[in-house]
């Protein structure tokens, strides 16, 4: 018999008593910041978080008994809103060919419990189960579970159960203490990390897995090589080199930074908001501050009262009404915001304000609208959730501006702060209605949702999907050898999908709660526009790539969140990556292929929050990082260098929390001439 060597084992004992780290908030703030959950994690990683658990603790807790350490699965899962499976995973994807055992006890057995194995992400993973009177071999992957083999296995509550897979070639071995159960032979069997999981309350222990010399050996060589061809594909990229470092003093925030030209100069400024929460977690944040600083941290002006309680303050999880603009186009940009239920326009130059109007009157029924809290709306005035710069009125460049509550109702003002139309939504409206010309007659269409309305508020047609919203929209002519654009859609549990301007769905994908979306040209080597995409609710962080039909081509998972797949015009010369967050060992940025080209440096730099954009000048990228106390710069070593490419992306003046990134070479790519009614 073949001598085995441990490759990895843990019994808890590490471990104190008491809960395994997790995000005490539960809250979103994990789609666009990089949360570190404080305490003892060890090598094992927890990616399964909903914002239903909030008030329930956490998921996993290690217990004892007689000496024993046990990491305990506590929550009764019934997978709303998202499906979902308690996981905690460790390991790499080079483990192959190993033997690996748990030992397991079913506190209730009225779910599942069982080893994962095989696992490339949290979603796609082998499981060997115990289930009600039987055990079985699943295949997870995004939302569906497929059962490969079964056979009946009485069992109970009391007994401790040591669950066993042998891994070898494309063949694995399933057993119970120790006896050979269910066997299956398929490509489904190609190795991967482990995991323990669980959807009732269960306990586990004495986690072991071995491999044979020579296959250790492989595994150190596999990921040497990865090693080895990572520094060579970052010897082909620019390092980043810190260019400024600005003390955020009291006036930090969250990712609410918008960049603009106060001052009608090529300069750039930022724009930083702090925010109080209201009424229920973020449904109506209140802007309480905003600070205006160069980018040597001088503050131009400041208007509200900054607190240093920053991760009260600044902690929001969701858009402010907040951007940055030149909406009289007087040639200095004007900061575009709400206070105290009223819109302002302020002067970029001194923050005084320049025009103000009260909010419209939340006058609807409240048992209408969508996403109130309690089923009530708790002001009179509306408490806008978001701004967005539109040209619904037809003119040379966008003059109007578009509010929206959450979830339900848009409004459309002039430039004088009129009011033009209002939408009230029978669907969710979602985060962010993407405003753009579809017919091209100079005016915007609005798609709200999944509805698209014309420049007037009324509605075009609605693509057939009922439930949760849309996070994020990217509209463009991204698929090789057509001129028709699409929507590349992240709809929360409705998954991804491309729809045409006409309410016709394309393709779709259930990768679980869909979050983010970019679209550039990642893939040089292949045709059109590759599109990116992650999740968050449920197994979070996990990101998927598609090409420019949307046929998948792979998934990878850093057990990282706050990945923001901003496209990043790094090297100037036509190759798009895209920022995941500001980690240095898995973080930086990513090709096309799923590989980190540029990593941060290790000099202590923030990271919780990340954007991406040209403040040199030089159409190449900078990276800003930053948290509540202070924010960096990061430019090219190489620079300062100009370069000829310089990608049309996301305007700065619609900068949101929710918007779908893209990176194309010019207009054209963006400027479409459909009829929406066909």
């Amino acid at each position: 018999m073949e001598q085995l060597v441990t490759l990895f084992y843990d019994n808890f004992k590490e471990f104190p008593i008491g809960e395994f780290p997790y995000d005490k908030d539960h809250s979103a703030t994990g789609e666009y910041h990089h949360v570190i959950n404080s305490g003892y994690a060890g090598k094992w990683v927890d990616q399964v978080c909903n914002y239903s658990y909030n008030g329930t603790g956490p998921s996993w807790i290690i217990t004892e008994s007689e000496g024993k350490h046990y990491m305990e699965q506590m929550r009764i899962e019934k997978n709303k809103p998202h499906r979902m499976f308690p996981t905690l995973q460790t390991g790499t994807p080079f483990w192959r060919d190993y033997h690996y055992q748990a030992i397991v006890r079913r506190l209730s057995t009225k779910g599942i419990a069982g080893i994962a194995f095989c696992m490339q992400n949290s979603l796609n993973t082998l499981v060997f189960q115990l289930e009600k009177n039987e055990v079985s071999l699943v295949y997870r992957h995004k939302e569906e579970v497929e059962i490969l083999a079964k056979v009946d296995f009485l069992h109970d509550c009391d007994t401790y159960y040591t669950l066993g897979v042998t891994l070898k070639g494309n063949k694995v071995n399933c057993y119970i203490d120790g006896k050979l159960l269910l066997s299956y032979e398929g490509e489904l069997v190609k190795g991967g990390k482990i995991g323990i999981t669980a959807d009732c309350p269960t306990q586990f222990t004495e986690v072991l897995v071995k491999v044979s010399e020579d296959t250790k050996q492989q595994i150190e060589d596999a990921v040497k090589q990865a090693e080895v061809i990572r520094y060579e594909l970052q010897e082909q990229q620019p390092k980043m080199k810190l260019w400024k470092k600005i003390d955020l003093k009291d006036f930090g925030a969250s990712r609410q930074v918008r960049f603009g030209h106060l001052t009608g100069t090529k300069e750039w400024y930022i724009v930083l908001a702090q925010a109080q929460k209201r009424i229920n977690r973020d449904a109506y944040a209140h802007v309480s501050c905003i600070t205006a600083i160069d980018l040597e941290g001088n503050v131009l002006w400041q208007r509200g009262e900054p607190s240093k309680d920053t991760p009260v303050l600044g902690k929001i999880s969701a858009d402010l009404p907040l951007q940055v603009y030149d909406i009289d186009g007087d040639g200095v940009d004007e900061v575009i915001t709400a206070h105290n239920f009223e819109i302002l326009i302020l002067d970029g130059r001194t923050g005084e304000v320049k025009k103000r109007a009260k909010t419209p009157l939340a006058d609807d029924e409240d048992s209408t609208v969508i996403g109130a809290p309690y089923q009530i709306y708790a002001f009179d005035r509306i408490n806008p959730d978001g701004i967005r710069i539109a040209n619904f009125s037809g003119k040379e460049r966008p003059s109007d501006i578009l509010i929206k509550d959450r979830y339900c109702r848009v409004y459309a003002l002039d430039s004088d702060l009129n009011l033009m139309w209002k939408y009230k939504s029978p669907k969710n409206t979602g985060h962010y209605p993407l405003a753009i010309d579809i017919n091209g007659d100079g005016h915007d269409e609005l798609l709200c949702g999944y509805t698209l309305l014309d420049c007037n508020g009324k509605e075009l047609w609605t693509y057939p999907i009922e439930l949760d919203h849309t996070d994020e929209i990217v509209a463009g002519k991204f698929m090789a050898g057509s001129d028709k654009g699409y929507f590349a859609c992240v709809s929360g549990t409705e998954g991804f999908f491309l729809g045409d301007f006409q309410g016709n769905i394309i393709m779709r994908d259930k990768i679980g709660h869909a979050q983010r979306v970019s679209v550039g040209n990642y893939c040089p080597d292949k045709e059109g526009f590759e599109l990116i995409v992650s999740n968050f609710w449920g197994h979070q962080g996990i990101i998927y790539a598609y090409d420019c039909y949307g046929n998948p081509m792979w998934e990878y998972e850093n057990e990282l969140n706050g990945n923001i797949l901003a496209p990043v015009n790094w090297k100037g010369d036509g190759t798009d990556l895209f920022l995941l967050n500001p980690d240095v060992n898995r973080g930086g940025l990513m090709d096309g292929y799923g590989r980190q080209v540029v990593s941060f440096p290790e000099d202590g730099h923030p990271v919780m929050c990340c954007e991406a954009i040209d403040l040199c000048k030089d159409c190449r990228d900078e990276i800003v990082v930053w948290d509540y106390h202070s924010l960096y710069i990061y430019t090219q070593e190489d620079a300062p260098m100009k370069c000829d490419y310089q990608p049309v992306k996301y305007p700065h003046y619609n900068a949101s929390n929710y918007r779908g990134e893209y990176s194309f070479p010019d207009k054209s790519y963006i400027t479409f001439q459909e009829d929406p009614r066909k």
